[in-house]
């Protein structure tokens, strides 16, 4: 893991180096997510905000589950039981 020192600048803000730039695939004006985790500051691409969502959902799933089948199928029950 690459580490690099850097300064808070004018109203809070912090220039990301361009080599973590590239490494990230980030451009000017990308969104970014940023958690505050442990007294850490964490910055993260959408993408990988969501595939971290989907890692913590994954472990109380069951292999082959699709969440999304069953609430169609929940919701199919429902229609047919009024």
């Amino acid at each position: 893991m690459a580490t690099i020192k850097t300064h808070l600048g004018k109203n809070g803000r912090v220039v990301i180096p361009a080599q973590f730039r590239k490494a990230l695939g980030i451009l000017e004006g990308d969104t970014l997510m940023m958690t505050l985790d442990d007294g850490m500051i964490r910055i993260l691409t959408p993408q990988k905000a969501i595939q971290r969502v989907q890692e913590m959902v994954r472990r109380y799933v069951p292999e082959g589950v699709s969440l999304a089948d069953e609430l169609i199928a929940e919701r199919r029950a429902e229609a047919a039981r009024e």
